[in-house]
């Protein structure tokens, strides 16, 4: 008999520690399991700084322009990226040689991987450089808007910048590279935009089609508005509208608005709780740019925005012709435009 208890005793510890063991094993499973699926969720750009000058935006656009017409197509984001993996994103250390090697290689049909045998560091500039300048090339349809009923204009085919700059055409301002630049109001922060120096009433120009996602005041920037690009992964931020009447008639939060189209006329509202204030010395519009991998980025602690001196240059060679309204004292685009892709 008592043989008969410490056997079943010991089967039962047995079982028991079988038991326990497979319990843990499933628990690390889950765990693991968890995590692996937090890891993927989590596996998205956190960082990102864009550092090309404008003179090597405007050469790498100029080739994928030209490539256009020709038998083979060559993306100036590759070119980009070819060149960002070189320099480890640093262009100061750009040499025209490297560009002109790099588009010649591309034509011949080599794959930018091969060029830069790095194809991890190449991925991740391909990626950066993409979410930035995602919008600004392509196909589209342009033409004068039509002042009569008679006055049939027709459509021109183009390839080429589809982005405008945020001020109109013959609006005169000035703007200088002020990214990083120190900010006190409420707290001491960089400056994350790109100021443009002009009259009040000047009319602000949508750089690229989105929608509208919010609009109204903030004490930093007064009145202001927030478009999405329609691929998600570009925010764009006007600011210092002006007081009074800061937007255009045709702005609404949640409307889908096309690249030139006056968005806004510039102010110097804001640095205040109360709205409608001016407390901004000079008139200016504050524009900034925020790139967006994962949705949790939009609003958080570590939001990426990007330096836009040289891209502000760059739209320069693309503004939105305006006509005013007499009558509405509005400002619409003079120009027609159909996006192909």
């Amino acid at each position: 008999m008592v043989v008969f208890v410490v056997r079943i005793k010991k089967k039962s510890m047995l079982i028991g520690l079988i038991f326990a063991l497979a319990c843990a094993f499933l628990a690390f499973l889950i765990k693991n399991s968890l995590y692996a699926g937090a890891q993927e969720k989590n596996d998205f750009i956190k960082y990102a700084k864009f550092t090309p000058t404008y003179e090597v935006l405007e050469k790498a656009m100029f080739e994928d322009v030209k490539s256009h017409s020709e038998d083979k197509q060559i993306s100036w984001v590759d070119i980009l990226a070819v060149l960002a993996t070189k320099y480890g994103g640093d262009f100061k250390k750009y040499n025209a040689g490297d560009m002109n090697e790099t588009v010649k290689r591309l034509k011949s049909g080599e794959a930018a991987e091969q060029i830069t045998k790095n194809s991890k560091s190449y991925n991740y500039y391909k990626e950066v450089y993409s979410a930035v300048l995602g919008g600004f090339l392509g196909e589209y349809k342009i033409r004068k808007r039509a002042v009569s009923e008679v006055q049939n204009n027709e459509w021109q085919e183009v390839y080429g910048l589809k982005a405008f700059s945020p001020i109109a055409k013959t609006f005169p301002f000035s703007h200088y590279d002020d990214f990083g630049a120190k900010r006190s109001y409420g707290y001491s922060r960089p400056h994350l935009g790109h100021d443009m120096m002009a009259a009040v009433g000047t009319p602000v120009i949508a750089v690229e089609s989105g929608t509208v996602e919010i609009m109204g005041w903030n004490q930093y920037g007064g009145w202001r508005v927030g478009i999405r690009s329609f691929d998600k992964k570009r925010y764009y931020y006007y600011a210092h509208l002006r007081q009074n009447r800061p937007f255009h008639v045709n702005l609404k939060e949640g409307v889908d608005i096309h690249a030139g189209d006056v968005i806004g006329y510039v102010g110097r509202t804001g640095y205040s709780t109360k709205e409608n204030v001016n407390n901004i010395d000079k008139s200016h519009l504050h524009w900034g740019l925020e790139l967006i991998f994962d949705e949790s980025q939009k609003e958080c602690d570590n939001e990426i925005w990007i330096d836009l001196y040289a891209i502000t240059k760059l739209l320069e060679k693309n503004k939105s012709a305006v006509i005013r309204n007499n009558d509405t004292k509005e400002f619409y685009p003079e120009f027609e435009i159909k996006y192909q892709n």
